[in-house]
């Protein structure tokens, strides 16, 4: 299997060093106590957090291209997503608008919630659609914190089968959860993040 993610003593004053090899269309799932570094890392890796170290995306060296350009290949989710706009439509392409509703309707969304303000929608409904905007450019490497933490069974069940999906089309996703069994179900590798430290179960 190519390597899609390498990581090289990636470190902050606040956790690491990290060391990890992330195979194209394989899914490391990190689980680990509250305030433990999960979310650090994925940030450090998306070059959001101050941090020392190497990181290449397909044999290609993070400090080689433009923040932003990373971003748009290594596309990190966070746990509670950021909103610019009053309408959720507004985040998207107007273009692509039947994309984004096919890929909602993936996700147990409705089409009319598209045109609805930010501000009315659910805790999950936010999770789900910004989970929507990161898997539109389909980018190589998914960055994602917590994507099911506040959703109902069913809408976790629709979420993990889309991942599945990308990751056979060759998406790499690294994937931090509170929930070993979704890790275990999701995880090709599993790590669990011990005071900013990564350890194999």
């Amino acid at each position: 299997m190519a390597t899609a993610l390498l990581v090289k003593n990636l470190r902050s004053a606040f956790a690491g060093p990290f060391e990890l090899n992330l195979g194209t269309g394989a899914c490391a799932a990190i689980t680990g106590p509250s305030g433990s570094g999960k979310s650090l890392f994925l940030r450090m890796i998306a070059d959001l957090d101050p941090s020392e170290g190497k990181v290449w995306l397909n044999e290609r060296e993070r400090g080689s291209m433009p923040a932003p350009q990373w971003r748009r290949q290594a596309t990190y989710v966070s746990a509670e997503s950021g909103w610019w706009a009053d309408r959720v439509i507004e985040h998207f392409d107007v273009n692509r608008r039947s994309e984004v509703a096919a890929l909602a309707a993936r996700l147990g969304l409705r089409a009319d919630l598209l045109d609805a303000p930010v501000a009315q929608l659910s805790t999950g409904e936010k999770q789900r659609f910004s989970l929507v905007r990161a898997l539109l450019p389909s980018p190589p490497v998914l960055l994602l914190d917590e994507p099911t933490g506040p959703l109902d069974e069913e809408s976790v069940a629709r979420v993990e089968a889309l991942l599945r999906e990308r990751k056979a089309t060759g998406t790499s996703i690294l994937l931090v959860t509170h929930d070993p069994n979704q890790a275990e179900r999701l995880g090709d590798q599993r790590y669990r993040m011990v005071a900013g430290h990564l350890q194999t179960p």
